[in-house]
C-alpha cells in the first residue's frame, strides 16, 4: 500500500491495470467476457508485453483467466481474490461500494469482537501498552478532526488486536481490514470528525485488553462495530 492507502503501482502496465481492473469489479466488464492482447495493446497504446504482464496481475487476482485459443477472460466474482488490497480499492472507488462496505463490514462483524477477546487473553505486556496509547491517540485525533492521522492511528490499533493474540487466521485478515479503513478515508466516507461513541468504544476495547477482561473486549468490539455498520450501511 501507498501512504496515501491506495495500492502501490506496479510499473508501465499499472493504468492497464488500474482501468480495466476497475471495469471488471463495477461490472462493465462482466463474467465471459473476453479480451485480447492485441486488442489491450491498440486500446491503450502499449506493447503485448506490458498487456500481458498487466494481465498476469489480474490472473493473479483470480480476475481473468487465460486460455489458448480463447483469450482472457473474465472469471465470474465468486471466484475472485477479494481480500487483495488491490481488489477491495476498486471496489470501494466504483458502482459497487455499497455491497463492499456490506461484506466487508459483516466479516468485521464476525471476526473482530472474537480477536478482541483472544488478544486479551494472549497479547503481550508491550501490547496491552501499546493498544492503550493507541486509544489515547485516537481520541486526541478525533477530537481535533486530523483525519488522516486518525485513519493511520486506527490501521495500527486494529491491526494489533488481531495479531496480538496468536490466532494466524485472524491475523491474516489485517491488511483486509486496513484497506477498507484507509479506503473509507481516502474516499470521502468518514464523517468531517469521528463520533464520540466511537472514541469511547475504542477506549473501552483498550481497557479491556489491557486488563485481560476478555469478555468485555468482545463486548466492546461488537458495539463499536454496530456503530460502524451505523455509518457505513444504507437504511
Amino acid at each position: 500500500m501507498s501512504d496515501s492507502g491506495r495500492p502501490i503501482g506496479t510499473g508501465l502496465h499499472d493504468p492497464v491495470l488500474e482501468t480495466i481492473g476497475m471495469e471488471i469489479t463495477c461490472g462493465e466488464l462482466p463474467a465471459g467476457h473476453v479480451l485480447t492482447l492485441d486488442g489491450i495493446g491498440e486500446r491503450f497504446g502499449v506493447s503485448r508485453t506490458v498487456a500481458r504482464e498487466a494481465m498476469r496481475v489480474l490472473e493473479s487476482m483470480c480476475l481473468v483467466q487465460s486460455r489458448r485459443r480463447v483469450g482472457i477472460t473474465v472469471r465470474p466474482r465468486e471466484e475472485w481474490n477479494v481480500f487483495d488490497p488491490r481488489v477491495i480499492w476498486w471496489r470501494l472507488s466504483g458502482s459497487d461500494r455499497d455491497a463492499q462496505l456490506r461484506s466487508l463490514t459483516e466479516l468485521r462483524i464476525a471476526v473482530e469482537p472474537l480477536a478482541a477477546a483472544s488478544a486479551a487473553r494472549g497479547a503481550s505486556a508491550a501490547e496491552r501498552s501499546r493498544v492503550v496509547e493507541l486509544a489515547t491517540s485516537l481520541r486526541k485525533l478525533g477530537e481535533a478532526a486530523e483525519l488522516t492521522e486518525f485513519m493511520e492511528a486506527d490501521v495500527e490499533f486494529h491491526t494489533l488486536l488481531l495479531r496480538a493474540g496468536g490466532n494466524e487466521m485472524f491475523a491474516a485478515l489485517s491488511n483486509v481490514v486496513g484497506s477498507v479503513l484507509r479506503g473509507r478515508t481516502q474516499l470521502g466516507l468518514m464523517p468531517h470528525q469521528p463520533v464520540p461513541e466511537a472514541l469511547d468504544l475504542h477506549e473501552a476495547v483498550a481497557e479491556a485488553v489491557a486488563a485481560g477482561r476478555a469478555a468485555d473486549a468482545e463486548d466492546a468490539m461488537r458495539k463499536l462495530l454496530a456503530e460502524v455498520r451505523t455509518a457505513v450501511l444504507p437504511s
